[in-house]
């Protein structure tokens, strides 16, 4: 390895081995965390999974706030077909 200056420093073997142990681990790290990164499953279970716990009670039922919300969004949705066909 080369130190800072420029100049090679001189390493026994055992210590070259440790740099490059150190090096491989560092290494799989960094694949394992652009892996992490990359998967686009999991983040999406990750996703389902939050917003799962956001709309439902402990109970695991809707919450009254969700339910209210479909129903005005059905609400709304007939509203509009039955005024599309009246006109």
């Amino acid at each position: 390895m080369s130190e800072s200056n420029g100049t090679e420093k001189s390493q026994t073997p055992e210590q070259i081995e440790a740099d490059i142990a150190q090096q491989r681990e560092q290494l799989a790290d960094t694949v394992d965390q652009l892996s992490a990164k990359l998967d686009v499953k999991a983040h999406a279970q990750v996703k389902v999974a939050e917003i799962k716990d956001r709309a439902t009670t402990d109970s695991g039922k809707p919450r009254p706030e969700v339910l209210g919300a479909a129903g005005s969004l059905i609400a709304m949705v007939l509203v509009l077909v039955w005024w599309r066909r009246r006109s």
